[in-house]
């Protein structure tokens, strides 16, 4: 599991990029900067692993654009030891950025063959999230609510109300909302039953799954 200079600079670039594209937190620069994205996808990727670009990942899933994943980590605001609710682990890539800017971070994975890789290639890149599980993130984890902010990283259907109720007051949850094309939605909690909605621009991710069992 090499990390060279090579790649150093990569990233390097790769973070001109997005600051050109208009991402303006110096933190989630830093954590992109720091983040050895080539080792989150298959080695036969690795000579593109910092283009601005999604690739396929393992269950048909994808690893989300660099640009996406510091759109939606900006968006939540993260102060260090915020409780984040990470719905969709995927390649553990937008993980390591939340660990990195000092959440504390739960995860939830739909995937068990995703689940288990994570699980395994996070804590050897010295990246260590509060809790990993495999289940649906439709239900969130209550018995670890409230948390300071929620990140959805699939594309639904509708604002599970689970999500919101596990929001804390003053939180935010950032979700993309729609089938084919999304729109980046985020959520302010208010108090107990306001939120304000916020709509930001169109993205497009796989969709979030719903455990059918």
């Amino acid at each position: 599991m090499k990390d060279t200079g090579k790649h150093q600079g990569l990233r390097n670039q790769l973070v001109s990029v997005l600051i050109e594209k208009g991402i303006t937190d110096k933190n989630v620069l830093d954590a992109i900067k720091k983040i050895p994205r080539h080792l989150f996808l298959d080695s036969s990727f690795e000579n593109y692993a910092y283009q601005d670009k999604a690739f396929p990942i393992d269950a048909g899933q994808t690893i989300s654009q660099p640009y996406t994943v510091a759109f939606q980590s900006q968006l939540l605001e993260i102060k260090k030891d915020h409780k984040v609710l990470e719905i969709g682990t995927g390649s553990g890539y937008q993980t390591a950025v939340l660990c990195l800017l000092g959440a504390k971070v739960y995860s939830i994975e739909r995937q068990n063959e995703l689940f288990k890789r994570t699980s395994v290639l996070l804590p050897k890149l010295g990246i260590r999230p509060k809790h990993l599980t495999f289940g649906d993130g439709y239900k969130g984890l209550p018995g670890f609510a409230p948390f300071d902010s929620i990140i959805v990283t699939a594309g639904a259907p509708f604002i599970p109300q689970a999500l919101m109720a596990q929001l804390k007051i003053g939180g935010r949850l950032v979700i993309p909302l729609g089938d084919t094309v999304q729109v980046m939605t985020l959520l302010i909690r208010k108090n107990e039953t306001q939120f304000e909605k916020h709509e930001l621009g169109e993205f497009r991710f796989v969709p979030l799954l719903e455990d059918k069992n």
